[in-house]
């Protein structure tokens, strides 16, 4: 049984840790692992416009309580209140790009 130690690159680290791609425990990662960098992407840039968790919430009409759990990956959230967010809150841009 391989261990971390024996992972030569960061997909093996999580082919270890969290499984194989598809199995339950690796999409539970995948998941939380994607509510982070979102949340980590609305605090950053809430910050660098000067706006607090309640300014935010209040131009968005939700709760405070609401872009807490947001930005601590607590909550999914939905693409038409990700662009809520980030357009008539920050006034900030959203591009897609399809692959």
């Amino acid at each position: 049984m391989k261990t971390i130690k024996d992972a030569k690159n960061f997909d093996e680290l999580l082919d270890i840790k969290y499984g194989k791609l598809g199995t339950e425990e690796r999409n539970d990662f995948e998941v939380k692992a994607k509510a982070f960098v979102i949340g980590e992407m609305i605090k950053e840039a809430r910050k660098e416009a000067n706006m607090t968790q309640e300014a935010l919430a209040a131009k968005t009409g939700t709760k405070k309580s609401y872009i807490s759990r947001l930005e601590n990956g607590k909550i999914d959230i939905q693409i038409s209140t990700l662009f809520k967010i980030f357009e008539e809150g920050l006034g900030r841009k959203v591009g897609l790009t399809l692959l």
